[in-house]
C-alpha cells in the first residue's frame, strides 16, 4: 500500500498535481460591467478598396456572393439571430484576446471575421484600444488599428495582393491573441499557426512559423500546404486540426519570452493526440523575443474533464498564469432542447456547462511536463449580490453561457477582466434568438489570484 501511495504521489507530481488540487474552486464576485452592443460597426479606412467597405458577403454555406446589405440571417445552428449580413462597414466583434495597460486602458482585437478562412476575405483585421466605465456601463473604443502588409512581409499572396494599401483580412490570418510592446504588437495566429508582429500603425513586420522540438506545427489552413494533383497522392502533412492554433499567447513579465498556447492538441504520427493522464493536452511553446526564435522549451496544458478548448492566456507573474477553459456549449440549461440531437429554434441543444478560468503554474521545474493547475473560478457562477450585472437573469449570480469566452487578464492583485467572443452574428448564448453582445466584466477574485 505504501509503495502504491508513493507511486501515486510521484505520478501526480509529474503531471502537475492531483485531480483534487486541479478541481479546487475559488469564489469570484462581479464588480462592474461594460457592454458593447452586438451590431457595432465602423467604416473601413478611407483608403481601403471598395470591396472592404462592406463585410460578410460570402457567409452562405456555399460561399455565394451576396451584395444586398442585411439580407442574410445570422444563425446559431437552428436558431436565427437578430443581426443580418452583409454589413455596411467592418464589425467590432469577435474579441479574442485582451491586455491590461498601465494607463487603465485595454488592448484587444477582433479575430478573423466570420469564422473561417473561406468566408472572411472582406473582413478586415484590426486591433482596438478600449476604455471601460465599470460603474456607468460604458464601453469606449479609443482607437482602431487596421493591419496591413505594405512591405510584402507575408510569405504567401494575401487577399488584397493587387491593392495599393494591402490591408490584411480574415482570409490571410486568424489573429486570436495579443501582446502590446513598445514598438507594436505581437499577435498569435490560428491558420499557420504563426506568431506575427505588427508595428504601431498595424504594418506587418514579422511572420514566424511554429516549430516544436525542431519540427513544423501546421494546421490545414496553413497557406504553404497544397492539394496534390493526383487523387491517389498523399495530402501535405499537418498535425493540428482546423482552428487549433494560437488561441492564447502570454508574455513573460520582463518581456523577453512569448508563450504560445495552442487551442488544439498536437496529433502524433499514430493519429492520437497528446495526452496527460488520459486527458487531452495542449502545448505551451516558448519563444525568445530578442532572437525571434523558438527556445525548444514547452509545457503541456491538460484539459480538465468537460473541457474542450482554451480561450485566452496571460501571465500573472513570472511563473503563474490565467487560462480560460471551456466546452462547446452555449445557453442556459433551463432552456435546453428536449432532444439534444434534434436542434430547434426555440431552445439550446447543448447548454453551457464548463466555463472556467484556471490559475496555472509553469516553471523551469516542469518544462516538458504538465503545468500545475492551482484552481479555478466558475464563470457560470460568479457571485453578484449587489446585482451589478447588465445581462443575465439569475438572481445574485452573473453567468457567462457563451460558446466562446476569449478574454482574460489580471487588472491588479485582486481583480481580473473577462470578456466573451460573440462571433457576430452567429453566437446566441444569452438568448435563443439574439446575437450576443460583447460583455466585459471586472471580477473580484483576490483569493484565487493569491492561491499557491
Amino acid at each position: 500500500m505504501t509503495r502504491l501511495l508513493l507511486a501515486s504521489v510521484a505520478l501526480a507530481t509529474l503531471f502537475g498535481g492531483s485531480a483534487s488540487a486541479e478541481e479546487k474552486a475559488y469564489p469570484a464576485k462581479l464588480v462592474g460591467q461594460a457592454v458593447l452592443p452586438a451590431n457595432t460597426v465602423v467604416a473601413a479606412p478611407a483608403d481601403a478598396p471598395a470591396f472592404l467597405k462592406t463585410s460578410g458577403k460570402f457567409t452562405t454555406p456555399d460561399r455565394k456572393r451576396t451584395e444586398a446589405l442585411g439580407t442574410l440571417p445570422g444563425k446559431d445552428g437552428a436558431r436565427i439571430t437578430d443581426v443580418k449580413l452583409p454589413l455596411d462597414g467592418q464589425p467590432i466583434q469577435g474579441f479574442s484576446g485582451i491586455k491590461t495597460m498601465a494607463d487603465g486602458t485595454f488592448w484587444t482585437l477582433s479575430d478573423n471575421g466570420f469564422g473561417s478562412k473561406a468566408n472572411s476575405s472582406d473582413a478586415m483585421l484590426f486591433l482596438h484600444q478600449m476604455k471601460f466605465d465599470w460603474t456607468g456601463n460604458k464601453t469606449e473604443v479609443l482607437k482602431n488599428v487596421f493591419l496591413s502588409d505594405p512591405n510584402k512581409i507575408a510569405p504567401f499572396p494575401i487577399a488584397m495582393e493587387a491593392s495599393e494599401t494591402r490591408y490584411l483580412t480574415g482570409a490571410d490570418f486568424d489573429i486570436e491573441s495579443i501582446q502590446p510592446v513598445a514598438d507594436g504588437f505581437w499577435l498569435g495566429d490560428e491558420f499557420g499557426p504563426y506568431l506575427i508582429k505588427v508595428d504601431l500603425q498595424g504594418r506587418l513586420t514579422d511572420v514566424v512559423p511554429t516549430l516544436l522540438d525542431g519540427k513544423p506545427v501546421s494546421s490545414p489552413d496553413n497557406p504553404t500546404l497544397t492539394t496534390p494533383a493526383n487523387p491517389a497522392a498523399k495530402m501535405g502533412a499537418f498535425n493540428l486540426k482546423r482552428s487549433g492554433g494560437y488561441e492564447g499567447m502570454a508574455m513573460s513579465k520582463d518581456g523577453s519570452k512569448l508563450y504560445g498556447l495552442l487551442e488544439g492538441a498536437i496529433y502524433k504520427e499514430d493519429g492520437q493526440v497528446e495526452q496527460v493522464d488520459g486527458q487531452t493536452a495542449l502545448r505551451v511553446i516558448e519563444f525568445d523575443v530578442a532572437s525571434k526564435k523558438w527556445t525548444g522549451r514547452s509545457w503541456l496544458y491538460p484539459l480538465s474533464k468537460g473541457g474542450e478548448a482554451i480561450g485566452d492566456f496571460n501571465m500573472i507573474d513570472e511563473t503563474t498564469a490565467l487560462v480560460i477553459e471551456r466546452d462547446n456549449g452555449a445557453g442556459a440549461a433551463d432552456r435546453a432542447c428536449a432532444d439534444p440531437t434534434k436542434p430547434e429554434a426555440t431552445c439550446f441543444n447543448a447548454p453551457a456547462k464548463h466555463k472556467r478560468v484556471y490559475k496555472i503554474e509553469m516553471s523551469d521545474a516542469n518544462v516538458g511536463q504538465a503545468v500545475r493547475k492551482i484552481g479555478y473560478i466558475d464563470l457560470m457562477k460568479i457571485q453578484d449580490p449587489e446585482e451589478k450585472k447588465k445581462a443575465g437573469n439569475i438572481e445574485g449570480i452573473y453567468d457567462m453561457p457563451f460558446v466562446t469566452i476569449e478574454n482574460v487578464d489580471i487588472v491588479d492583485a485582486t481583480h481580473l477582466v473577462i470578456g466573451n467572443d460573440n462571433n457576430l452574428p452567429f453566437s446566441a448564448g444569452r438568448a435563443v434568438d439574439k446575437a450576443d453582445n460583447n460583455e466585459f466584466s471586472l471580477i473580484e477574485a483576490g483569493e484565487f489570484l493569491a492561491a499557491k
